[in-house]
């Protein structure tokens, strides 16, 4: 696990240190972490390596996937995640009710969604995708989802959309949970498969 900036337990500076710097430090502790245990562990395979996220995850993935070196990864897990955070500031909760943290920081600060926002890096996305998202959400609102897929297919990136539209921002139902589990890792199987075997041929 890679403790990145806005992690607690390093002291308020670290934490409060994304504001306004979602994709920032976050994001290359994120690639620098990675980095270190791919040379600290050889039984990693650098090729058949996926990012997997949710809810801040999943809007980091989002911004990894428009982010230089696209093919440090060869497939994406985003879920409930926003793809365009200047909307979300319209779409989400945060704006009625401000949150301490990434949507208060912003306040009449439209900057600050532009300056870290996915979707102004879609034009980058091409790695293969899957969407997980819940109809019930109502932090990061389905539509976000919707946004995510319908960018990765107007692409053509190879790309999947899971629905649940009876969860919210978590999957709780015992049947549920196993769809997803069952859903992601067939994603993650074939995707790091068909990689390996292309690099071979």
């Amino acid at each position: 696990m890679v403790d990145f900036h806005g992690s607690t337990g390093y002291g308020q500076a670290f934490t409060d240190a994304i504001r306004g710097d979602w994709g920032g430090k976050p994001y290359e502790d994120l690639v620098k972490g990675f980095d270190h245990a791919l040379s600290k562990y050889p039984y990693l395979d650098a090729t058949r390596a996926c990012a997997l996220g949710a809810s801040y995850g999943g809007y980091m993935i989002n911004w990894i996937a428009g982010q230089p070196s696209p093919d440090r990864f060869k497939c994406l897990v985003t879920h409930d995640g926003n793809p365009d955070e200047e909307a979300a500031y319209y779409n989400d909760r945060g704006a009625v009710v401000p949150r301490v943290g990434a949507r208060r920081c912003c306040l009449g600060e439209p900057q600050g969604y532009r300056k870290h926002n996915p979707i102004d890096f879609v034009k980058n996305w091409k790695t293969p995708t899957l969407v997980v998202h819940s109809a019930r959400d109502y932090r990061v609102v389905d539509t976000s989802g919707i946004a995510t897929f319908t960018a990765l297919q107007r692409k053509g990136v190879p790309s999947k959309f899971l629905y649940f539209p009876d969860e919210n921002h978590w999957i709780l139902k015992p049947a549920n949970s196993v769809q997803w589990h069952q859903t992601v890792i067939g994603w993650l199987g074939p995707v790091a498969e068909e990689v390996a075997r292309r690099a071979a041929s």
